[in-house]
């Protein structure tokens, strides 16, 4: 197969599909990802195309019924032309009468992993054995050709454990924009109007063509002694993608919900500095007396206390007028960012090197009480989605993000609550990870009792509860203490501060920061530390 192909059955003066131009594989070599992308397609009949990049391009398979979850599970698959590296950013519609056409949804996305030798080769001989890490899919498949003349069909298998289906809520709704398959249908932004110019509509949905999600950091214990890094400041707050489209800037965090209303100060204040088709990468923060970033802070825009100094703390630029600039190396899109922000004002700050000793920077922030380090490798990509090792975070306090699953009746003089019930995904099992009872003024013990009630379920959702012996961890989750508790559907991600996690997998001294908009519960799990050698 090859982009000729793809170019000879569309025309792209009328189609807004990407044209046939091969990627450059470099990057993923240096990286080692490899991505996929899974679209929902509404054309003459309803089906999931599914794609695997290798070489520059994406492999193609339409898939009627979708991916297999049931171990052993089997699902007709047609490979079809190869599609272009950018097919996996494409969400609209495909004019009637083109190759195609009807309604395409970004479903999901990811990094996979080959689980046997060569990608190329398996493919080759009708094989290919892999692992995916997405939103909505995580676990092993199989691709098998089948024995016939038609070498188009192949058979895409469930390997390993099970993976719970997916909802029918989460399978209507797109990964890259929210959007349902009839929103995209009516909002129809990625359309061609005629056959030269494409119509853009002045919308939010506009905006949620361009979103991708940001590249992510990986949690170590010590700065690496080799190669060329660069070191931020780790701030406390919501990560945030700010996207020019037409006359407005728009916010959007890391899973696609939009603050620019929430933030209008922010979004107002960059709008003369961020031209069409410029992202910017950066937080948004709460200020203390001291200028920390206060996570805490935050929440006070929840719970209608004052409202504290803001900032937004700029630190990539992953797009600048419309060109692509995630490719480019660290450096490169920095000193771009720097020229980019060098007339910005407050909320809108530039989150700049620090040039010292990584360890004696390590014991400054410490003594100064902040949040840690974030080390970025000098020629480091942008890889949207994925969290790597070019990109590492060393932090000075203990957090997490944790997953409510219910709460305890309030005791004394407390309303509302006593302590919420939070834990960690492990696969698919929630498991408990203990009691958080501190951390509440008494508007965030109303605020949030009011957002749990509505959530309240009869079971517990918690794996392993009760517990088989109260041991030392225990926190006295046995069968009568579980009778008083209250359980809701584990929906509500909340921030934890606290000092360590102990053998049996509880936290130890945890304080409630606030609550996370900007995550999904499904993809909370325990945060592991890469060791690195000193």
């Amino acid at each position: 197969m090859s982009l000729r192909t793809y170019a000879h059955k569309r025309d792209f003066s009328r189609t807004r599909e990407p044209k046939a131009k091969k990627a450059s594989s470099s990057a993923t070599a240096k990286s080692g990802a490899h991505h996929f992308v899974i679209q929902k397609h509404d054309a003459s009949r309803l089906h999931y195309d599914f794609r695997l990049e290798l070489d520059g391009v994406l492999k193609s398979w339409a898939v009627p019924k979708g991916l297999p979850f049931e171990k052993g599970e089997k699902h007709m698959a047609i490979q079809v032309e190869d599609h272009p590296k950018d097919y996996a950013n494409f969400e609209g519609i495909i004019p009637k009468g083109q190759y195609g056409g009807g309604t395409v949804m970004v479903w999901d996305t990811g990094t996979y992993q080959p689980l046997g030798g060569s990608i190329k080769k398996d493919l080759a001989a009708g094989k290919l054995h892999f692992e995916l890490h997405g939103h909505k899919v995580d676990g092993e498949w199989t691709l098998v050709r089948m024995k016939r003349s038609d070498d188009n069909a192949w058979l895409l298998i469930k390997s390993g454990e099970s993976q719970r289906p997916v909802s029918q809520k989460k399978d209507d709704q797109s990964f890259l924009s929210g959007r349902s398959m009839a929103r995209i249908a009516k909002d129809r932004d990625a359309e061609w109007n005629s056959g030269k110019k494409p119509e853009r509509k002045r919308q939010p949905a506009t905006k949620a063509v361009k979103f991708f999600p940001p590249m992510k950091a990986t949690l170590v214990d010590t700065p690496p002694s080799q190669g060329s890094w660069i070191y931020e400041l780790k701030f406390d707050g919501y990560r945030a993608l700010a996207i020019r489209d037409g006359e407005q800037v728009g916010l959007w965090s890391g899973n696609g919900i939009e603050f620019t209303d929430r933030y209008a100060e922010i979004a107002e204040a960059l709008t003369p500095l961020v031209s069409e088709g410029t992202v910017l990468d950066g937080e948004i923060v709460a200020l203390d007396k001291e200028g920390r970033s206060s996570f805490q802070l935050l929440q006070a825009l929840e719970t209608g206390d004052e409202r504290p100094p803001l900032a937004y703390y700029v630190f990539d630029l992953p797009f600048l007028e419309g060109t692509d600039l995630r490719a480019r190396p660290l450096h490169e899109r920095r000193e771009a960012l720097g020229k980019l922000l060098r007339k910005a004002k407050d909320p809108i700050r530039y989150s700049a090197d620090i040039h010292s000793n990584p360890h004696q920077l390590l014991e400054e922030v410490k003594r100064r009480g902040l949040e840690g380090l974030i080390g970025k490798a000098a020629n480091s990509t942008y890889e949207s989605g994925r969290r790597g090792r070019s990109w590492i975070k060393l932090k000075c306090v203990g957090e997490q993000e944790l997953v409510i699953g219910g709460f305890t009746p309030p005791g004394g003089s407390r309303k509302h609550f006593g302590a919420l019930l939070v834990g960690v995904y492990r696969g698919e099992e929630l498991r408990f990870a203990g009691k958080v009872g501190t951390g509440f003024n008494e508007a965030i013990l109303r605020s949030l009792y009011q957002k749990m009630h509505q959530l309240q379920r009869k079971t517990c959702p918690f794996a392993d509860l009760p517990e088989k012996t109260p041991g030392r961890w225990a926190q006295n989750l046995t069968p009568a203490e579980m009778k008083r508790c209250h359980w809701i559907d584990p929906e509500l991600v909340c921030q934890v501060r606290f000092t360590e996690w102990t053998r049996d997998g509880k936290l130890r001294h945890p304080v409630f920061l606030g609550l996370r908009e900007d995550k999904a519960a499904r993809e909370v799990t325990r945060e592991k530390v890469v060791h690195r050698r000193k």
